[in-house]
């Protein structure tokens, strides 16, 4: 009696163990599976990556600066003029 209760118990654990690896392919499949929908969601959605918002705001503000600049300049070139 003690033997098959032995292998009984042998075969709930190798079937657990089985159990146990199956689920974390399942995990790993679910994942990937989310995964590819959400970048595929995120690419429809034509969203800007950091880097490039970051680069056209650096760029947005130096023609600010440049254009306050050459407002200045104008207005000293007026300002010479009528005098």
């Amino acid at each position: 009696m003690t033997q098959t209760s032995n292998r009984f118990f042998d075969e709930i654990a190798r079937l657990m163990n089985d159990a146990a690896g199956a689920a974390q392919g399942v995990k790993r499949e679910v994942d990937g599976v989310v995964r590819n929908q959400a970048e595929r969601i995120l690419r429809d959605l034509d969203l800007v990556k950091r880097e490039e918002f970051e680069a056209v705001k650096d760029m947005a503000r130096l023609a600010r600066e440049e254009n306050e600049a050459l407002k200045a300049r104008i207005a000293a070139l007026e300002a010479k003029i009528q005098n």
